[in-house]
């Protein structure tokens, strides 16, 4: 069955990195799109990046943007976010999605179908 299992979610001083992964497995994988969104407590979902399974294009939220990377492992079947440059709003659950993609991607989460259980990540010191 389809699944997606985030983890390295931690406990991470402001201005330090992570690097979070999302495992998935299941189906084929060039017909999706992967993204990352986070979810802070009272806030609504926010999409952060998103990863074209089938192009590598790839797309990010300003708010993260220089501060983030999103690749992929195809050997390793995961999608990494790499996150440098930490801030305290960056603290959130981090899920990882997929979604049929024919090339591009969106970090709307509309057409996402398939949602990891999410990964902590707290940013303070």
């Amino acid at each position: 069955q389809v699944q997606l299992v985030e983890s390295g979610g931690d406990l991470v001083q402001p201005g330090g990195s992570l690097r979070l992964s999302c495992e998935l497995s299941g189906f084929i994988f060039m017909y999706y799109a992967i993204a990352w969104f986070r979810q802070a407590p009272g806030k609504e979902r926010e999409g952060v990046s998103c990863i074209s399974l089938y192009s590598d294009y790839t797309n990010y939220a300003d708010s993260v943007k220089g501060r983030f990377t999103i690749s992929r492992d195809d050997a390793k079947n995961t999608v990494y976010l790499q996150m440098n440059g930490l801030k305290s709003e960056d603290t959130a659950v981090y899920y990882c999605a997929r979604r049929p993609s024919g090339g591009q991607c969106s970090t709307q989460s509309s057409g996402y179908d398939y949602w990891g259980q999410g990964t902590q990540v707290t940013v303070s010191s």
